[in-house]
């Protein structure tokens, strides 16, 4: 310490010295030592530090007076909080100081001081306190009326004090508006824009009294009728007001529209410039309260786009005789003159207003997407007249508002596709669209060859969003287009983005239409390309080899039909220049990756018009393989390569190129592993010939490390692989007993075996079987699978077979079995005694009855005559399990054997109630697995056995017959929905609920036949949101959810209707909660709970598919009431508060105070000291999932502006447990961000 101490006073001792050389070097040595985090002062120390450094602010050199500047700022943080006041009051004072220089260096000071104040919710106060000791001196400093520059310092600093530190100020925030709204009125124009930027800095953050008090005076001295330079101020400052204060003004709009569209009609440019920048700000903070008005927003701005009095743009246009006439009136000499004062910002301001009234449009445009038609009828005509604009900067926002139009057009979802869905009308945006396409070709194809950069970077970025919205849509016009692209590329002039924008809209147009339309064209574009890939600069060299890669693929798409192209040409200057770029060692790496995929590409569809170059190329990928660097890029190559149907010849590479991907295997880069697993794959299938058993022993040794269930991914294409070698190369595999094949018996006996690894097993095993492979005959797969199922549970194993096991397995005895049917007729007798055979584990029979159901499926069982008695016998089984095979298997043999076994499934169901839930099951097995040929003569006897049961007493019965009806309904659309839409109107709730239910097994997330049919009648389905019955209404919200989960298409069109009956089951209803008197205790129970349950859930699902579709104040209205409902019902609307705030945060941010108080109390609710466990468990969750939210809402860049959030946060803050939980949290959000983007 006195070390530092010493240090610091020979320091001080060396900036009084007369020399400033020595004063300058003292002052930046200070800042170092200041700048350490480990430096501590005594009180000494700190005092003479802060006395020298204020003083060093008066000193002669500029240099060191700015040296002292910056020593303030780490010195406010290694000081006491009096040190730092006394800082405050001195900088203050020097600041009214007569003296120029020492008062803008003390304002530089100060801004220093703010800036490094610890934010308000630190909660130390510090902060407070010294931004107090300011507030009162700056408003002191701004009634200074006869010296502007310290109003002018005052004002900037409060706006900085505002703007980072608000929160602190309430108590100073009338003080500061009275202070500030007279400068609005100040002559000077400098002195008005500060006071409104300090204006804006404070109303996020004011009360909403002191916000009333701002805009009725704003609104008051406009109705004034004041000269136009103060309507304009106090028009801009409603603008600057809106954009920060955002929805608080919404309550205000009524009154400040009219009188802001009168001021449009002033002839004042400066005046309309600002009214449509307010315009602008409430368009996009105050969207629902801007609705009523937007119509005619939208017809001002439509009006004053065009407004340009001093240009005649007739003149322009070809043969327009009146317009040239009309300009040679003026002396011919003083033209260019003319001209060019036509183009001078000082002169002509109408610029401004046309630019601000199109920044508007865009406004409009961008949060009105339920406009999308009617802005195509009315605003993207004008948009596509103005192209032709004189000045630049209005012309760019003018690509811009359309550009927004084309990205309102294309669905979330992705591009459009250009072929609809067959009975799926054409979204009436993209009719509209499509008819304006020549238009805007027209349009931007001379501008394409203009001078200016910025206009044609504005074309390339409107024709790239254009060709993504409409894929293929642009193909007649190539030709049109193909000139401009030229031109950008070959111009001298033409800047590095230039050319990138041109590229990478050139391979956009090329990935987004057929070869064909570009063949023709091969001869003009491809040199320009070319010659760009040898740029100096790498971003062009990078996007260069990316269209050439594409336009390698266009000379000549791989097929079965290869067009007649002469390809010769083209071959040697592609492969030149891509030559170049990959043998370079001392290039970009994103340049590298792109060279050597480039020249895969090249190698894949030209390979064999290479002749001699092709073998050293192929050399050079083998090096690349080698660097660690390149290697996942060559390995994707080689892929490529690997899969040409030109059969490349690939042997000289294979004998070192083998044991390479072999070792990357082993590699922790889990693409890396992925993809030489799939370049093992096609090498071995079309290469097996060049491969020896050395090689395939290199690459077999690696397997079995791969095979595991940590990574169901990678294992199925191991899988896969061994398959393939199966198939080519069986010899090789005569060792894989020990070695692989444990690790794929482990893999059918993991609970987590499914979908694609489990097909991948299936193949393997039949391959295995036919090709005796391994040395594994069928009954020797059949030991190994079934084996453990015979210990499983008893003594010796104690641990019992996961249930998903079973199904696995009796997979893979179904496929050994269809490729053995001679060895499998023995084996289904042998599964049929060890059924019957009481003696058996109940492991071993579940196993059995299950093998049987799926070898049934392929295999007709009819000749195993005592197979149905056993099967029906099981039904009676005390075990569960054993009855639940039994069941799936007696619908998987019928699947095989319908004829015998429908007939005799049905007769069972109407004679066997007891058994009827069983048997049910199983026909809703043979519904979904057979097609719907095969059912439809059955069709009318099933019908009639469901409709039977519809109305059955058993809840779990009644959900297999609507599944059954559901999955029947879809064999026979046009016959059998008709049928369950009539029984809508049936007089038994029951009925009605089976047959909504039915409905929801309708709709599946794959597009089939009856998608068209439902569309027409869901409606009167969803009519059951209405139905007297609460388990009807139920059933109905399930169906709505599943139809917007699976196929939103369905729902779209009726949500005006549906909605209010949504929303109405989200409220609590009195008349179903009763009171249950159990012993002493009385217990309440709400019977609209589980509706209410399926209400927001639905509501949930309507945030991914339907957000377009939704008034999202009036869905937040329901949310607010969902955080004061039920437990469960919390739990959801606080993950739906936390989707909002990524999917809608403005609109979050207009209700924030109103979603506070909910959430503040689940944080602080305390549960009894007497309560049960689970009681303390479920707050402990629901406090959990609220700080979710919490996290969310914090996540929002203006939320902590709001006195009310920032409150609560200081609350959380404050609470060691909400902070630590708040804190985990926002951890875990950061390293769940950080994966997502490793997914690599």
């Amino acid at each position: 310490m006195s070390n530092i101490s010493y240090h610091i006073s020979n320091l001080l001792e060396k900036m009084t010295s007369t020399d400033k050389d020595f004063r300058f070097m003292a002052t930046n040595d200070l800042m170092m030592e200041l700048q350490k985090d480990s430096i501590k002062l005594d009180e000494d120390s700190e005092k003479k530090v802060v006395t020298m450094l204020l003083k060093l602010l008066e000193d002669k050199n500029g240099e060191v007076q700015n040296l002292a500047v910056k020593c303030l700022g780490p010195l406010v943080s290694k000081v006491k909080e009096y040190q730092v006041e006394i800082m405050v009051d001195i900088l203050c004072a020097n600041m009214m100081s007569d003296k120029e220089q020492l008062r803008d260096i003390s304002s530089m000071g100060l801004k220093t001081v703010i800036a490094e104040l610890p934010p308000c919710s630190a909660g130390q106060s510090l902060t407070a306190n010294v931004c107090k000791k300011i507030t009162s001196q700056l408003i002191g400093a701004m009634g200074k009326q006869e010296d502007v520059s310290v109003q002018l310092e005052a004002l900037d600093i409060l706006s900085d004090m505002l703007g980072r530190l608000s929160g602190t100020l309430i108590s100073f925030h009338a003080s500061i508006l009275t202070s500030l709204l007279p400068q609005l009125t100040s002559p000077r124009m400098a002195v008005r824009k500060r006071a409104i930027m300090a204006l804006g800095h404070l109303v996020p953050s004011c009360s909403t009294t002191l916000f009333t008090q701002l805009t009725e005076h704003l609104l008051a001295e406009l109705g004034r009728g004041q000269q136009t330079s103060t309507t304009r101020t106090y028009i801009q400052c409603l603008a600057t007001v809106s954009r920060q204060g955002g929805h608080r003004v919404g309550d205000h709009l009524e009154k400040i529209i009219p009188m802001v569209m009168t001021f449009c009609s002033v002839e004042d440019d400066e005046l309309r410039e600002y009214c449509f920048q307010a315009f602008e700000a409430f368009v996009r903070r105050c969207p629902k309260e801007m609705s009523p008005h937007i119509s005619t927003v939208i017809k001002l701005c439509l009006r004053y786009i065009t407004y340009d009095p001093n240009y005649n743009y007739d003149v322009d246009e070809d043969g327009d005789e009146d317009g040239d006439e009309s300009m040679d009136t003026e002396d011919g000499e003083d033209e260019d003159q003319e001209s060019d004062d036509e183009y001078s910002d000082d002169d002509d301001m109408s610029w401004k207003v046309r630019r601000s009234s199109v920044k508007c449009l865009e406004a409009v445009i961008s949060t009105r997407r339920d406009l999308l038609v009617e802005l195509y009828g009315s605003v993207a005509p004008t948009l596509l007249a103005r192209f032709k604009e004189r000045e630049e900067n209005v012309k760019t926002d003018i690509f811009v508002a359309f550009v927004a139009l084309l990205k309102q057009t294309r669905p979330s979802q992705g591009p459009i596709t250009t072929a609809a869905e067959p009975g799926v009308k054409e979204d009436p945006a993209i009719t509209l669209l499509k008819k304006q396409v020549p238009t805007v070709v027209k349009a931007l194809h001379k501008q394409l060859k203009e001078k200016s950069m910025k206009s044609r970077q504005g074309c390339f970025s409107l024709l790239t969003e254009l060709a993504n919205v409409l894929p293929g849509a642009l193909g007649k016009h190539i030709p049109s287009l193909i000139p401009g692209i030229v031109h950008s590329l070959t111009d001298k002039s033409t800047s590095s983005n230039m050319k990138i924008d041109s590229l990478s809209f050139l391979n956009v147009l090329l990935c987004s239409h057929p070869p064909a339309v570009f063949q023709p064209h091969m001869k003009v574009i491809l040199p320009p390309v070319v010659q760009c890939v040898e740029d100096p600069f790498y971003k062009i060299t990078s996007e260069a080899l990316l269209v050439t890669q594409q336009m390698v693929k266009i000379i000549r798409p791989l097929g079965d039909k290869l067009p007649a192209f002469d390809v010769k040409p083209y071959v040697k200057d592609v492969f030149s220049a891509t030559l170049k770029r990959l043998k370079a060692a001392d290039i970009d790496q994103e340049v590298k990756e792109r060279a050597i995929s480039c020249m895969g590409h090249i190698v894949c569809h030209l390979g064999d018009q290479l002749g001699g170059d092709l073998q050293p190329t192929l050399q050079i990928f083998l090096e690349r393989l080698k660097n660690e660097i390149t290697r996942l890029t060559a390995v994707k190559t080689l892929t490529l390569i690997a899969t040409s149907p030109l059969r490349i010849d690939l042997r000289p590479l294979l004998t070192e190129g083998i044991p390479i991907l072999g070792s990357f295997l082993r590699k922790n880069q889990r693409a890396l592993k992925l993809s030489t697993l799939t370049a093992l794959n096609m090498i071995v299938m079309n290469y097996s010939d060049s491969l020896k058993p050395p090689m395939i022993e290199a690459v077999l040794n690696e397997l079995p490390a791969l095979i595991e269930e940590n990574d169901m991914h990678i294992s199925q294409v191991a899988v896969m692989l061994l398959t393939c070698i199966a198939k080519v190369c069986p010899s090789s595999l005569s060792k894989i007993g020990n070695t692989v094949l444990p690790g794929v018996f482990h893999l059918v006996h993991s609970p987590l075996l499914q979908g694609g690894a489990l097909s991948a097993i299936l193949e393997f095993f039949k391959a295995l079987v036919v090709t005796k492979a391994g040395n594994m005959g069928y009954n020797d797969l059949l030991k190994a699978l079934t084996g453990p199922f015979h210990g499983s549970g008893k003594a010796t194993d104690p641990t019992p077979m996961h249930r998903q096991s079973y199904y696995s397995v009796a997979r893979c005895v179904a496929a050994i079995s269809s490729v053995c049917p001679k060895e499998a007729s023995g084996m289904v007798t042998s599964f049929i005694q060890e059924v019957k055979n009481p003696k058996c584990s109940e492991s071993v029979r579940i196993l059995s009855f299950l093998c049987l159901g799926e070898v049934g499926r392929t295999m007709n069982l009819g000749g195993q005559k005592e197979l149905k008695t056993v099967i029906l016998e099981a039904f009676s089984s005390p075990n569960e399990e054993v009855k639940s095979a039994a069941s799936c298997a007696l619908g998987n043999i019928c699947v095989g054997n319908l004829e015998e076994y429908l007939p005799f499934m049905l007769k069972e169901i109407d004679s066997q109630p007891k058994r009827r839930y069983l048997l049910l099951h199983s026909l809703k097995e043979v519904i979904s697995a057979c097609s719907a040929e095969s059912m439809l003569s059955h069709v009318e006897d099933i019908w009639a056995l469901l409709f039977k049961n519809r109305e059955c007493a058993e809840e779990g019965t009644r959900n297999v017959v609507a599944e059954c009806l559901g999955k029947l309904t879809m064999v026979n659309p046009a016959q059998l929905l008709p049928r369950l839409k009539q029984q809508l109107s049936s007089g038994s709730p029951v009925a009605r609920s089976t047959v909504v239910t039915a409905v929801k097994f309708t709709i599946v997330d794959q597009p089939v036949p009856i998608d068209s049919l439902l569309k027409g009648c869901i409606g009167d389905f969803l009519k059951t949101l209405q139905d007297k019955d609460p388990n009807v209404r139920r059933v109905a919200l399930v169906m709505f959810n599943s139809a917007a989960h699976n196929k939103p298409s369905l729902i779209r069109g009726l949500l005006a209707s549906v909605l209010p009956s949504l929303y109405n089951e989200t409220q609590i209803r009195k008349d179903l909660i009763r009171e249950v008197e159990m012993g002493p205790f009385k217990h309440t129970v709400d019977d609209g709970l589980d509706v209410r349950k399926a209400a927001f859930e639905c509501m949930y699902t309507l945030l991914d598919s339907c957000l377009d579709c939704l008034d999202i104040f009036e869905f937040l209205d329901r949310v607010e009431e969902g955080l004061k409902d039920h437990y469960d019902i919390r739990m959801l609307t606080f993950i739906m508060l936390a989707r909002l705030c990524s999917l809608c945060p403005n609109a979050v941010v207009q209700r924030l105070d109103r979603l506070i108080e909910p959430l503040r109390v689940t944080c602080t609710t305390k549960v009894k000291a007497g309560s049960v466990k689970q009681e303390f468990e479920k707050q402990e969750e629901l406090r959990r999932s609220a700080m979710r939210a919490v996290a969310a809402l914090l996540s929002i860049s203006e939320v902590e502006k709001s006195p009310a959030m920032a409150d609560f946060a200081n609350q959380i803050r404050t609470n060691a447990e909400m902070a630590s939980i708040l804190e985990s949290i926002q951890g875990d959000t950061r390293s769940s961000t950080v994966e997502s983007m490793d997914t690599s």
